[in-house]
């Protein structure tokens, strides 16, 4: 029951950030302005969730992410669900803030003995970076749907049903979606060996 109100809520949102940025686009600004006040409670709960940690900085990345929508507003596909758009901008924003809060953190470790410098400059953690950044690669090759269907299942533990909820998609069509999408990465995988 509560997942389905979750999937009905999630698909009303997108309903009217969609028809509220559509309004904005046409040259309504009073329909741009509520589109970014709404847009800006479902990012705050969304990055909230991700930053847990670190809740002041919600509000700072919140603004960047706001700030990207607005400047690649241009790009978007009206017949592309538009949260998850906006979902993949705020990631990148978020994504950036890690790497720089990493970067900061590395910076003010202090090094006292080989044992320290060691772990410091681990290569897990060069490892795992190449490996987001190779992700992130393959999946830029995949169709809009197949790469929004895979980053939501696979990377964030999405159910098809809320998926689907967030892209207007059938259930079918999602799991078709990413079916073709894991198919056709493994495929290129293989082809790069």
């Amino acid at each position: 029951m509560q997942r389905i109100d979750k999937t009905d809520q999630l698909h009303a949102t997108e309903q009217k950030l969609h028809a509220l940025l559509q309004s904005g686009l046409a040259g309504d600004a009073r329909a741009y302005h509520d589109f970014l006040q709404v847009l800006s409670a479902h990012l705050r709960a969304f990055l909230r969730r991700r930053l847990s940690r670190w809740p002041d900085e919600v509000e700072d990345l919140l603004q960047e992410a706001l700030l990207a929508v607005h400047n690649q507003r241009h790009t978007y596909d009206a017949d592309a669900p538009l949260t998850a758009w906006v979902h993949a901008i705020a990631k990148y924003k978020l994504i950036d803030w890690l790497r720089r809060r990493e970067g900061r953190e590395m910076l003010n470790d202090p090094l006292t003995d080989a044992t320290d410098q060691a772990e410091l400059f681990s290569s897990a953690d060069a490892d795992a970076a190449e490996a987001r950044r190779d992700l992130d690669q393959l999946l830029a090759q995949l169709p809009e749907q197949q790469r929004v269907t895979i980053v939501h299942t696979k990377l964030e533990g999405l159910s098809v049903r809320e998926t689907a909820g967030l892209t207007g998609m059938s259930e079918a069509a999602v799991k078709v979606a990413v079916h073709r999408g894991l198919k056709s990465l493994a495929a290129r995988m293989g082809s790069a060996k």
